[in-house]
């Protein structure tokens, strides 16, 4: 589905190795967290790529901040962030409030998310 979907504007999305080995791993894992976050509320995650469907436009434009292509991942809470992974498999949130790095690899993003540890907001790409 995602690779077939252009938006109403032309925009596609990048399909690659790093995402599609997440997807059949990580794909329809539904995580809640149980505890209180360390340092912000931990998110309830849902691995699920076509929560990112209507954002094409949205993660190319991150894709090339960072230098590289972007798919979605999933969504974090009621689906109030998408999470992409970029080529390398690092992992990010898009909300409302900005771009977020949330980890070098899946399981540290996961890590992230549900201890409530806090993110580092994106201002340049990752090293």
């Amino acid at each position: 589905a995602l690779r077939a979907h252009t938006s109403p504007a032309g925009h596609r999305h990048a399909v690659f190795p790093a995402a599609v080995e997440a997807w059949a791993e990580f794909g329809a894992l539904h995580i809640t967290a149980s505890a209180p976050g360390r340092q912000i509320a931990p998110a309830a995650i849902r691995i699920d790529p076509l929560h990112g469907l209507h954002l094409a436009r949205t993660l190319g434009d991150l894709g090339r901040a960072l230098e590289t292509e972007v798919a979605p991942l999933g969504a974090e809470g009621d689906e109030q962030a998408v999470l992409a992974i970029d080529t390398e498999g690092r992992v990010f949130s898009i909300d409302h409030t900005g771009d977020w790095f949330l980890g070098q690899d899946i399981d540290e993003a996961l890590t992230t998310l549900v201890t409530g540890a806090q993110p580092a907001r994106l201002s340049s790409p990752p090293a």
